[in-house]
């Protein structure tokens, strides 16, 4: 172990300082906070002042503990108050000029023993370690926003840093009560480095108008379990700080997906930044504050686009897992629903899952005893498509095979009455394409529900460039009565969702791929780090590896963007079939049940 971590500097006493230096006084280190602001220094007080007396009115600490962290916290206007301490930690502006500056001001203050940690997230650590004269003692210590709530820290190692000063730091981080994870140097390290990536392509998305920015941000909160949408959380961030942040990513991959989309360009030079100007890609009540106001790209309340068509009964094709979901939530919507499936006994096989499906709910006081016969009694089990032959809504969920569903959609074509909507649930394939197995075009649209569907309260509408206005109106008038929120987006491959997923999935491989960071340490991190849910790997054995590929090939096809590759590794463990939690084996080992 190297030196005890006793008195630590904070350079720079911005928001990020600021909450450092009060993890830090609250863990009991005496916190040297330096500004060559006044305002900036009186701030930082202040903040501590309001924060801790907070944390003793909810009971988190007592008035003692918090007169004693106030008491070893201080604050100065030059760096040579940092002579004495083992640990400099800048938090100055992402700029190589200025923190080359801070270290070569460092080098000639404090001690040979005292370790320089770096807070960027953006710029190379070796680069700024090389310019010092104490390389080996030279590192990343990069801590999320707000510091006192975020539980990652990310640190960071060049090829220059001595090993005791990465244990040192990594020591401290855990007794801080954080969570550390070990990176290498490059842009962005593992949260930012997937994250900023992700949120390059929302941005993108929203500037071509595939989707509105809201149908964005609810598509990836409802559907990925996200704590916020990406265009609410760049405005959070800062649209100028991710633009930085991907030139820097960008310098290093070449990756088109880190090439800042030109919105953010034009965004920041027009000094819309996100919430700190008060308007980005929303408008708030004031410059630094969280409410949205309505503006003029706000969607009307209760905007729909002309009449629908009438819809009492809904036919659901298949027998799987999905189509069984389907069918419970449109019986529990009050629908009348017949669930065909190429014999009679998958039909009442799949009934008897939505049974069994319903019963939980009962047995957890979800639902009631009647409300569950009601459910199941709507439902007809069938052996063949011939039953849809009155229905008002026909909607597909059988494998995601374009042949198959046009087989189907074409059978379809022939059963179902003139007027009744023919929907799909592919997550990937081109609706179009399944629309011309039909007479009726006009009459076909995406519907992609999301498992398990009871469950989950998003879908995605799909509009092809023949669907008609009515269908359109039909489809999202019938997810407001079974309680789902629909989203706009137009036939490309992935959609929303999927198009904005599966590259951050596979850029997590590659990080894995280049031995950056391990499994473990990724999925941390983007689940303290980005407040996912569920780690990139985690989520892939869930999903299957072999879904997974599939729908990287198919977003590779449709885009062409050697960035969208699908990342070797995940091809290796497909062929070897190792395919996730259904096979035992994907990424981690899973016991067999």
């Amino acid at each position: 172990m190297d030196t005890p971590l006793s008195t630590i500097a904070v350079v720079g006493l911005g928001t990020m300082g600021t909450g450092i230096a009060e993890v830090l006084a609250l863990a009991g280190r005496e916190v040297i906070g330096i500004d060559i602001s006044e305002a900036a220094a009186l701030g930082a007080v202040a903040s501590l002042e309001a924060s801790t007396a907070r944390a003793v009115g909810r009971g988190r600490i007592t008035e003692e503990e918090r007169a004693a962290a106030l008491a070893r916290f201080r604050t100065a206007d030059t760096l040579q108050a940092a002579a004495d301490a083992e640990l400099v930690i800048e938090v100055v502006p992402e700029s190589y000029e200025i923190k080359q500056q801070v270290f070569r001001e460092l080098d000639a203050v404090v001690s040979p023993t005292t370790i320089l940690a770096t807070g960027t997230n953006a710029l190379s650590v070796t680069r700024l370690a090389a310019e010092s004269q104490r390389p080996e003692r030279v590192l990343g210590l990069h801590f999320f926003n707000p510091a006192p709530a975020m539980k990652l820290v990310e640190v960071v190692s060049s090829v220059l840093t001595a090993p005791p000063a990465v244990e040192t730091v990594t020591a401290l981080a855990r007794e801080l009560g954080k969570e550390p994870v070990a990176v290498g140097d490059r842009p962005g390290f593992v949260a930012d480095g997937l994250l900023f990536g992700y949120l390059n392509q929302a941005a993108a998305m929203y500037e071509a108008n595939y989707a509105s920015r809201e149908d964005i941000d609810a598509a990836m909160k409802l559907g990925c379990g996200l704590p916020m949408g990406p265009l609410a959380l760049l405005d959070l961030i800062g649209i100028d700080t991710a633009r930085t942040v991907l030139e820097a990513m960008y310098a290093e991959s070449h990756d088109r997906l880190h090439a800042p989309a030109p919105i953010l360009g034009q965004l920041s030079s027009a000094g819309l930044t996100g919430r700190k100007a008060g308007r980005g890609f929303y408008t708030y009540d004031a410059p630094g504050g969280q409410d949205v106001l309505p503006d003029a790209l706000t969607p009307a309340a209760g905007a729909e686009a002309g009449a629908g068509r009438a819809v009492a009964s809904v036919g659901v094709a298949g027998s799987g897992t999905m189509a069984s979901g389907i069918a419970e939530v449109f019986a529990k919507a009050g629908y009348g629903v017949v669930l065909a499936a190429r014999t009679q006994e998958k039909a009442d096989l799949a009934k008897g899952r939505i049974a069994t499906s319903l019963e939980r709910s009962v047995s957890k006081g979800r639902l009631s005893a009647e409300a569950r016969d009601e459910t199941l009694a709507r439902i007809t089990a069938a052996g063949s498509l011939d039953a849809f032959a009155e229905v008002d809504l026909a909607v597909e969920a059988v494998a995601e095979d374009l042949e198959i569903k046009q087989q189907l959609f074409a059978a379809l074509d022939k059963v179902c009455r003139p007027g009744a909507v023919l929907a799909t649930t592919t997550s990937s394939l081109p609706v179009v394409a399944i629309a011309r197995a039909t007479a009726r075009p006009e009459d076909v649209i995406g519907m992609h529900f999301f498992n398990p569907a009871p469950a989950m309260k998003l879908v995605e509408v799909v509009r092809t460039v023949l669907t008609a206005d009515d269908v359109h109106a039909t489809v999202r008038a019938v997810c407001a009565k079974i309680r789902k929120h629909p989203v706009d987006c137009g036939d490309r491959a992935g959609f929303i969702v999927n198009a904005l997923l599966f590259p951050y999935l596979n850029n997590a491989i590659k990080m894995v791929e280049q031995h950056y960071a391990s499994l473990d340490d990724i999925d941390a991190a983007m689940k303290l780090g980005g407040g996912y849910p569920m780690g990139p790997f985690e989520l892939l054995d869930v999903v299957g590896l072999d879904v997974s590929l599939a729908i990287e090939k198919v977003l590779h096809k449709e885009f062409r963007d050697p960035g969208l590759a699908p990342a070797p590794l995940l091809e290796h463990l497909v062929a070897a079939g190792c395919l996730g939690r259904k096979t035992g084996r994907g990424f981690r080992e899973y016991a067999r049940r």
